[in-house]
């Protein structure tokens, strides 16, 4: 990949009132990608980053054999889709969630040094020339949450607060469906700012809005029907620069992503988790028994769901 796929087109930086924004606060980039681009981290989603040894949602019902490569157990189902609607979902559209680098525990809501796997390269260097163009020279992407989400998905109100260093960004990337965002304050009960996230786009929280309250109440289905959004019509180049980090995505492997986007999205956060030479802090037994609660949980919900978990409000 060169660096000129992902930095930010001059002048698309800007602030939560569309002013050009060159420092801290809350970024919007529209979709700064070139043509086809995006092809690849959609694949890198689907096909790659879903892979062990990362952590997903699945590997609290099913066994490391059954969650082996959702990839290649999914693929033909996705392909058949267009024939067979009624068929049951497959694992990968039963994806929640996907945790790279530093893994995050759901449970105690914190990061530890050894729940960790190699952060991906390509991923971190994208993280890295968007956190640069932003301001934020020496941002070290170290742990990413990728969700998945359905028609019918939502992301509760919460703050991510977990990570140990808040003077780094939180970078955030949408792939596929656009949704709605809402970017609160830092008490859950201030009125919340509405935008749309389409294919593409990138946020950026840091400084006053790195801990401010944010959801995703609804994700939008294609006007038009089961359609992919128009930036995903135009597909990677035939011939790529050889220092490109990019890769060609067959038309097969293509194919089985686009079924899939037609009624999901799929957004990548990516964080740096400690400061420069900081290191975890040592926990007492009796510190770790009392993290693990469920209060405060913020995962992917959707209708099907057999746990409900609080929503918020989309008319508020």
């Amino acid at each position: 990949m060169t660096a000129n796929t992902v930095i930010p087109r001059p002048g698309t930086l800007t602030d939560i009132h569309g002013r050009q924004n060159t420092g801290a606060g809350f970024i919007f980039i529209p979709n700064p990608f070139l043509p086809g681009c995006q092809w690849h981290w959609i694949k890198q989603c689907l096909k790659l980053y879903s892979q062990k040894p990362n952590v997903c949602n699945l590997d609290k019902h099913m066994t490391k054999e059954e969650t082996h490569n959702l990839w290649e157990q999914s693929k033909e189902f996705l392909r058949s889709k267009e024939v067979n609607k009624r068929r049951p979902r497959s694992l990968l559209e039963k994806l929640r969630w996907v945790t790279l680098g530093y893994h995050y525990n759901w449970d105690s809501k914190k990061y530890s040094a050894d729940h960790y796997t190699p952060f991906p390269s390509d991923l971190a260097f994208l993280s890295e020339q968007v956190a640069a163009a932003c301001g934020f020279q020496d941002f070290r992407a170290e742990a990413g949450i990728l969700n998945y989400y359905r028609l019918d998905s939502t992301l509760g109100i919460h703050v991510d607060r977990s990570e140990l260093d808040h003077s780094k960004p939180l970078l955030s990337f949408s792939f596929g469906q656009s949704a709605i965002f809402l970017l609160g304050g830092l008490q859950r009960d201030e009125a919340p700012t509405a935008m749309f996230m389409h294919s593409g786009d990138i946020m950026v929280m840091s400084g006053f809005s790195r801990l401010l309250n944010h959801a995703v109440p609804r994700v939008l289905p294609h006007p038009d029907g089961e359609c992919l959004p128009h930036c995903l019509e135009t597909p990677l180049p035939a011939v790529l620069p050889s220092n490109s980090l990019v890769e060609p995505c067959s038309e097969e492997d293509w194919q089985v992503c686009a079924t899939y986007l037609k009624t999901a999205r799929v957004n990548m956060t990516v964080r740096q988790v400690l400061a420069t030479d900081q290191d975890f802090p040592a926990e007492t037994m009796e510190e770790t028994k009392r993290d693990i609660t469920t209060d405060g949980l913020c995962h992917l919900d959707d209708q099907n769901s057999p746990v409900k978990r609080v929503r918020l409000n989309p008319d508020t």
